[in-house]
């Protein structure tokens, strides 16, 4: 099974909207990594995000052009803050592939766990509108890729 762990945009700073949509920055490269994804062949099932604006609005752009089969949705616990516990234990029982897109700490600390069985233990630096692959087999995570919008 495929995870793709993904870093919202680049997004306006609380003073200048309190929703924090994606800047025009970080919408195009969200689209750069967007396209290019869907130039590989990447196929997933569902893209999940947060339900903040940032990360509705990344995974929008990401759905647009890689299709997700049961398209995207919101879901709790994918907040800066929230326990990944709970997520990672849900993905164990996962057998298509899956995009989370969501903030730091989160997704730092998810991939520490699945990776380390650490979530304190920095394994993965992430970038904003980035996306890494985690592939699971026979129980045990490893990194499969990383591409951020600069690589492109």
């Amino acid at each position: 099974m495929n995870l793709f762990l993904v870093q919202h945009g680049e997004a306006k700073s609380k003073e200048e909207d309190p929703e924090r949509p994606l800047t025009d920055r970080g919408k195009e490269e969200v689209k750069k990594v967007a396209s290019f994804l869907a130039q590989v062949g990447l196929k997933v099932n569902q893209i999940r995000h947060s339900g903040k604006k940032r990360a509705e609005e990344t995974a929008h752009i990401l759905s647009d052009q890689i299709l997700p089969t049961s398209g995207v949705m919101a879901i709790q616990g994918l907040a800066p803050n929230d326990n990944v516990t709970s997520v990672a234990e849900v993905l164990q029982l996962e057998s298509k592939p899956v995009m989370l897109v969501g903030h730091l700490p989160f997704m730092s600390r998810l991939a520490s766990l699945l990776l380390a069985g650490d979530e304190e233990k920095s394994v993965v630096r992430f970038r904003m509108g980035g996306c890494i692959c985690l592939k699971r087999e026979n129980g045990d995570w490893s990194l499969q890729w990383a591409v951020t919008p600069e690589l492109l």
